[in-house]
């Protein structure tokens, strides 16, 4: 159960529509629905990992989360230490700019995410200046400690993004989102773009400093077998939407959702000689402009039924932590990750 005196982040049915503009007068002819009502709490200190398909909107959560983009609608309720309650989604960009302090980013392309122009002291240290946290030795110091803290030797400060590796650039814009002391951290697949060995280096580090500095981390990725690594708990999106939600060995091992046992069951045994029970989902991700009435999973789902392609369902809790949005959760026996033939 959710412990409400120890919560940092409440989003409650968040969405987020772009418009879709056709003809020569740039008629309003529909919305791409990237985030259709969303909503979880994340506790202080707690690693969230966010999971699905590229495109279901995963990214596009956690950037409205940190009002990167304006949402169409719902409440982000942020708890800061001082007891004060903000809703993010009612900020303007002048008032937001005071809690770009306590709430930082993590992008996924650890090339294009650095100035190229400027050398890893000016990276690293630039929010230390823009927020008038220090100034001059007092900032080369503080870049210094943080480029310690990341594994990185201080004396390439004066060094360009282009002269380091991928695992080391990715370090660096650690760095930068640490230098501010931040409470919450949304980490936008941090080490997709990365080779497999550099993978586990950089989610060691990242996991220590978590533990270590008591960080509150909203972990997006694609692969479950990096988000079971670092989570407590996970979220399943598909489309705009939450298919379910629980405690990372719980969601594991008892899965409630069809999806999310398709999911699962891609996550490769770890005895090669054992042969996984693959899930091959028909049919293609329906398009967040045109989604199907329902259920959004149904066209793909090999348990649908009549009522899922008339009503949607809602996310409920049907067990103790563990919330998921299908109308046959309580029947369904499904296979949890590890399954075989």
């Amino acid at each position: 159960m959710i412990d409400h005196d120890n919560v940092i982040l409440e989003v409650k049915n968040l969405k987020l529509h772009f418009p879709i503009y056709r003809g020569l007068f740039q008629r309003l002819v529909g919305h791409v629905r990237a985030v259709d009502g969303v909503s979880f709490t994340l506790r202080d200190g707690e690693v969230m990992g966010l999971v699905g398909e590229s495109g279901c909107g995963k990214t596009t959560v956690g950037r409205t989360i940190l009002r990167l983009y304006d949402p169409t609608e719902g409440e982000i309720w942020y708890h800061r230490t001082t007891g004060e309650l903000i809703d993010l989604a009612t900020l303007n960009q002048k008032q937001m700019k005071r809690l770009r302090r306590e709430m930082r980013m993590i992008f996924q392309d650890p090339f294009s995410s650095l100035n190229p122009r400027l050398t890893v002291r000016d990276i690293i240290g630039e929010p230390l200046e823009i927020h008038g946290v220090a100034h001059g030795k007092e900032a080369e110091q503080r870049v210094a400690e943080l480029m310690e803290s990341v594994g990185l030797n201080p004396a390439l400060m004066r060094r360009y993004p282009h002269e380091f590796s991928g695992g080391q650039r990715q370090r660096i814009g650690l760095a930068r989102t640490l230098s501010l002391n931040p409470r919450l951290i949304i980490a936008d697949e941090p080490v997709s773009a990365l080779d497999v060995s550099v993978q586990a280096q950089v989610l060691n580090l990242l996991q220590e400093l978590q533990r270590r500095l008591g960080l509150t981390l909203v972990f997006i990725a694609h692969d479950l077998s990096v988000v079971e690594h670092i989570s407590d708990r996970i979220a399943v999106m598909y489309v705009g939407k939450i298919m379910e939600m629980a405690d990372t060995p719980e969601l594991l091992s008892h899965p409630l959702h069809p999806y999310t046992e398709a999911l699962l069951s891609a996550v490769p045994p770890a005895d090669p000689d054992i042969k996984p029970n693959r899930i091959q989902l028909q049919g293609e991700v329906p398009s967040p402009a045109n989604p199907p009435s329902g259920c959004i999973f149904h066209p793909r789902c090999i348990y649908a039924q009549a009522i899922c392609s008339q009503e949607e369902p809602m996310l409920e809790e049907v067990a103790p932590g563990h919330h998921v949005s299908c109308h046959f959760a309580r029947e369904l026996h499904l296979k949890g990750v590890g399954a075989t033939v």
